[in-house]
């Protein structure tokens, strides 16, 4: 069966020019970057070559970028390494669609006596500016916003409001994950302090990072240990995957063109012709400020989980923005706080697409979803009422729903 992998902003394939990278610090050159002698110096060279690899795709200085085990780690470690850094302050930012690694954080903060400010988002997944404004004190130690989001690819101004929270005196931190790598990033040019990024959203391997922390901003380490990463973070280097790292960005360089060019082409021809094909269907998020990988459509009257299940017997695999658990179906937090209307929200599809994706993927999508949709709405009752111009109590208050389809 043919494979259609659209869920890339969940994970990457590994490129096969990284794979290459990182052989040869499995079997040869597996020293100890950290050691005094030769064989684990020959090793510190190729760690501080990725280092700069980074930077380059950033815009950053090497000496700024610390390697971690993920993006998670490295949100975390932005988060807690400035506050252990402001001790005497007790309040936090952060936007009501962040990742769980940032909203979960802040959450546990809450609990713990902080103060954590969500800011709302409007229809199309922006935010007000004016409220970040409003809500900054002298309390605020930390801003952190994400510069895409992951459900919707939805483009945060991220230069703007690091130019606000800079102009108060408190740190930023932007979870850049599933940017870097789609659209250009040069640190250089604005007042960022710090960035999360992950080697796995952008085809290195699973179980490496890096957090960008800006010459000059406070922090003290999250994970502590030894003197590695300059004292930043403590544990030997995952030097296989820290050179994987580093040759996925310079992939990621090569190919930033055709991401915005040739990858963006064949996102917008598979909204437009699912848009056209399938009637009550809308995009979530704003079209015109978003990653040009990435769409989120909502078929309304159906459930995600069962467009997913079918269209993986098909060999194409995607993404939801609902969660199933125990029989009781909950939208996403995304799209709950845009205001995505149940009807919508409950059969919410991402697709994500990367450059090894083909006109091919893309036919076979437009062919197979469509009788997916009409089928699984030809057997639910609430897409019977809609047309009927019945009441559907249960699906539009978030009700427990009954699964329908399976096979």
């Amino acid at each position: 069966m043919r494979t259609v992998y659209l869920d890339n902003n969940a994970t990457t394939r590994t490129a096969p020019e990284v794979v290459e990278a990182m052989l040869p610090f499995f079997s040869d050159l597996y020293g100890n970057p950290s050691s005094m002698h030769f064989f684990g110096g020959q090793v510190a060279h190729y760690v501080k070559q990725a280092r700069e690899q980074v930077a380059a795709l950033i815009g950053a200085h090497p000496e700024e970028v610390v390697f971690t085990s993920c993006g998670t780690e490295s949100d975390n470690a932005a988060i807690m390494g400035t506050l252990y850094s402001y001790p005497e302050k007790k309040h936090i930012v952060i936007s009501r669609v962040e990742h769980p690694a940032v909203q979960n954080t802040a959450h546990q903060l809450q609990a713990r006596g902080y103060k954590v400010t969500e800011l709302g988002v409007n229809r199309e997944g922006q935010l007000d500016l004016d409220e970040l404004r409003a809500v900054l004190s002298d309390d605020t130690a930390l801003v952190s916003i994400m510069s895409a989001n992951n459900e919707t690819g939805v483009l945060f101004p991220i230069d703007e409001i690091a130019a606000i929270a800079s102009e108060r005196g408190i740190p930023f931190h932007t979870d850049a994950v599933q940017s870097i790598g789609k659209i250009p990033m040069d640190l250089r040019k604005t007042p960022i302090d710090m960035l999360s990024l992950s080697g796995h959203k952008l085809h290195a391997p699973k179980g490496v990072g890096a957090l960008y922390i800006r010459k000059g901003t406070r922090f003290a380490p999250f994970v502590v240990g030894g003197h590695q990463e300059a004292g930043r973070r403590g544990g030997t280097e995952n030097v296989p995957y820290i050179v994987g790292l580093g040759r996925a960005t310079q992939f990621a360089m090569d190919h930033l063109k055709e991401e915005n060019t040739r990858v963006k082409a064949l996102r917008d021809r598979l909204e437009k012709a699912l848009l056209k094909s399938i009637p009550n269907t809308m995009v979530n998020g704003d079209v015109k400020n978003r990653l040009p990988n990435t769409c989120s459509l909502s078929f309304e009257y159906i459930e995600g989980e069962s467009i997913l299940m079918l269209l993986s017997d098909a060999g194409i695999c995607a993404s939801s923005g609902s969660a199933c658990t125990s029989g009781s179906l909950q939208p996403s937090h995304v799209l709950r706080a845009m205001g995505v209307p149940f009807t919508a929200a409950h059969g919410s599809i991402r697709f994500s697409l990367s450059v090894y994706n083909t006109d091919e993927d893309i036919d076979h999508v437009i062919a197979t979803l469509p009788p997916i949709i009409q089928r699984l709405r030809d057997i639910s009752p609430f897409w019977k009422d809609y047309v009927e111009g019945k009441p559907m109590s249960s699906f539009l208050t978030g009700g427990d729903v009954e699964h329908h389809v399976h096979g």
